[in-house]
């Protein structure tokens, strides 16, 4: 029996040897020679190569194409296409034996090569099994190399499709957000082909994905703006009023007319024109700056004097003499913890620091009188419900005299005043008595007495909350303004000059008290001041 073919042949019949490729080459055989042609070589495809002795079914010798006798063998074991199946074996096994005689002539050639004896079949089948097994092995290693390399290929595609999709992706994000048609790359996505559109032409609208995240942009923007108007709305019902709410409850809109109580008898401080045509004097400008803070020009503005014990009601007279309500007081009005308790006492911050001194004639047998326990014995006058008044009563056992007005106390020091009436000391602030004892013609002298306490003067509103705040509001614009001086200007003009006719004397500071920011809301676009500190602040 032929062998098997190794692997990797084809089982094809092998070349003929030189005697058969004689034999079949020879004149008047199928196949045996190319038609016009001189050449020899193997049959055509699909023909019959003809067997030894003649054509196929044919005695040995007969004619080349002559049919067969009938009831012969040939027409017996024909098939359907004429082909006799035990030739056609007979020929395959003269194949398989040429096939095998060159093997064995291969196999004594590589046996020869590799120093074997050729003669011995075992050491022949040996090797050409160890032979058969390597190029089994090679084959295998081949094969699944070429796998591992197509499968190598195969991801390196699958990458490069996730990276193009990775980057189409951030382009429709990136188009997305631009809200612009997505941008195709040639380098990245190679012959995409757009489908036929989703929705019908000239469809009005954006992609459904696109209409989605502009709709969650919108909602987001919506919540967004929802809490900021929620927040101002707290913070306009819970948060402090602004100036303009101030006002209002302040009952200022619709007020033409501001009306101030004031002194009208202390020189450099509050003092009635000659004729009662008008107020000059310290408070007198600190009222105007506060009143034009307020929106009310200086026309706008009446002063009416008003008393010690007023002060704290807020009733002040008129030129005939009535009884009026006032807005406000400017009046010397130092603060106190009692008037603090005060229901109808509301105290702004303080406009000026000042303290309590002594006046009295420039005769007076004592030249320095240091404190108010030297004047034990001696008829000393103030101002009645003064805090002046109260240091006084601590000090001196006698009874003091007590006036309305300071101008009264400082007459009874003049000449000629019966000895009933008249006074050898007056005591109160030092602001009130300096333009007194600038007066040449009244000869007095100003002592300072060792009191640590200051008088602090302040603005009463009374009850009027929101018309303090705008108060205390005009103050630090005033104090914490560098462009606004006129605390300063009033100062200069009215108190300045007073300092060197009371030499030794503290009269008055020369900076404005500290005033810090009342609560007031400031909208973005509205002025503010910068917070100072408050270093003077007794």
């Amino acid at each position: 029996m032929a062998k098997e073919p190794a692997d990797g042949e084809t089982g094809l019949e092998r070349a003929p040897s030189p005697p058969e490729k004689q034999r079949r080459s020879s004149p008047g055989e199928s196949g045996g020679l190319a038609a016009g042609s001189g050449e020899t070589g193997p049959p055509a495809v699909g023909e019959r190569e003809t067997p030894p002795g003649g054509a196929i079914g044919e005695p040995d010798g007969g004619a080349s194409g002559a049919p067969a006798a009938p009831g012969s063998r040939g027409d017996e074991g024909r098939d359907r296409q004429g082909r006799d199946p035990d030739d056609r074996h007979d020929r395959d096994q003269r194949s398989d034996d040429r096939y095998d005689r060159d093997r064995r002539g291969d196999d004594r050639y590589e046996r020869d090569r590799r120093g074997g004896d050729p003669d011995d079949r075992d050491d022949r089948d040996d090797r050409y099994d160890r032979d058969r097994w390597n190029d089994d092995g090679y084959g295998r290693d081949r094969r699944d190399g070429g796998r591992y390399e197509r499968g190598r290929r195969s991801d390196d595609r699958y990458d490069r499709d996730r990276r193009d999709d990775d980057g189409y992706g951030r382009d429709r994000r990136y188009d997305d957000r631009h809200d612009r048609a997505p941008r195709f790359d040639d380098a990245d996505v190679k012959g995409f082909q757009p489908g036929p559109p989703t929705t019908p032409a000239g469809a009005p609208g954006p992609p459904r994905r696109r209409r989605f995240r502009r709709f969650r942009l919108a909602a987001w923007i919506a919540l967004v703006l929802a809490a900021v108007v929620v927040g101002v709305s707290i913070a306009w019902v819970n948060g402090p009023p602004t100036e303009a709410e101030l006002r209002e409850k302040a009952g200022l809109l619709n007020k033409d007319r501001l009306l101030i109580g004031v002194k009208e008898d202390t020189p450099g401080i509050a003092l009635r024109e000659p004729g009662g045509t008008g107020f000059t004097g310290f408070d007198i400008d600190i009222a105007y700056m506060i009143a034009a803070d307020l929106g009310f020009r200086p026309d706008q503005v009446d002063f009416l004097a008003i008393e010690t014990e007023d002060r704290a009601r807020m009733q002040a007279r008129d030129t005939d003499g009535t009884f009026v309500k006032v807005d406000l007081v400017v009046a010397t009005f130092s603060v106190t913890p009692e008037r603090r308790a005060d229901p109808s006492v509301g105290f702004s911050t303080p406009y000026l620091y000042t303290e309590q001194s002594v006046v009295t004639r420039a005769d007076y047998p004592d030249d320095n009188v240091a404190s108010l326990g030297q004047l034990e014995g001696r008829k000393v006058c103030s101002l009645g419900t003064s805090t002046s008044l109260a240091e006084l009563r601590k000090a001196i056992k006698t009874d003091p005299i007590a006036e309305l007005l300071i101008s009264k106390c400082v007459d009874r020091l003049a000449d000629g005043v019966p000895s009933d009436r008249a006074a050898e000391a007056v005591t109160t602030d030092a602001a009130l008595l300096a333009g007194f004892v600038a007066q040449p013609e009244r000869k007095l002298r100003h002592h300072d007495i060792a009191l640590e306490k200051t008088e602090m003067w302040a603005v009463n509103a009374g009850s009027n909350r929101a018309l303090r705040t705008l108060v205390d509001l005009a103050l630090y614009r005033s104090y914490a303004d560098p462009g606004n001086k006129m605390w300063e200007e009033a100062y200069e003009k009215h108190i300045r000059p007073l300092l060197a006719a009371n030499p030794g004397v503290d009269v008055a500071q020369a900076q404005q008290p500290c005033a810090l920011p009342p609560d007031v809301r400031r909208w973005p676009w509205e002025r503010t001041l910068p917070v100072r500190d408050c270093p003077s602040a007794p």
